[in-house]
């Protein structure tokens, strides 16, 4: 059973390695943008709700993308194990988190931080050519995730499920060190 949460800034390549390791470990790789579309696209109640926040341009409140999440790990595919992305995305949702899973009896295997230099993200995000890739926006996105998640990576650290992994290696190297994380 492979359970893990990936946190890391924008850039850092952690949608890429949740994929490919979801791929490798046969479980669902859980983004919570994912998450979002489809409740939205099939229409469910709390798709409903959510689309009333997203098309308002707001953001989708905590409670929320909780309950989406906790309908999320309820199915079937998820009960062999699976791999968080973009969640929790700060100190509450966590704690939040940790009790559902405990409730659901899915205990996390470990937090994978995806640690990459903000000079690296930058160029990174630069070299993609996004239309909202400019330097100045980037840098102001990586201190709002700073700001949010540094308490996050010492919450899961203090309970000793934290694993930091040098997001700034190559892709396939990044691969083989979480790839040795997960089979201990």
């Amino acid at each position: 059973m492979t359970r893990l949460i990936f946190l890391g800034p924008p850039g850092a390549g952690k949608g890429t390695q949740a994929k490919m390791l979801s791929e490798d470990c046969g479980v669902p790789h859980i983004s919570t943008g994912d998450i979002l579309r489809a409740a939205v696209a099939e229409g469910s109640e709390l798709g409903k709700k959510a689309e009333n926040y997203m098309s308002a341009g707001e953001l989708v409140p905590d409670e929320l993308i909780l309950d989406l999440i906790r309908e999320r790990l309820h199915q079937p595919d998820a009960q062999a194990g699976w791999i968080l992305d973009g969640f929790p995305r700060n100190v509450p949702q966590a704690e939040f988190l940790s009790k559902l899973l405990e409730q659901i009896s899915q205990p996390v295997d470990f937090v994978i931080n995806l640690d990459v230099a903000d000079e690296v993200i930058v160029a990174r995000l630069l070299n993609r050519g996004r239309q909202d890739d400019e330097e100045s926006v980037i840098r102001n996105r990586l201190e709002v995730y700073r700001a949010q998640t540094e308490p996050l990576i010492e919450f899961y650290r203090s309970r000793q499920q934290l694993v930091s992994v040098d997001g700034s290696q190559t892709l396939e190297t990044v691969r083989a060190s979480l790839q040795q994380v997960i089979s201990g």
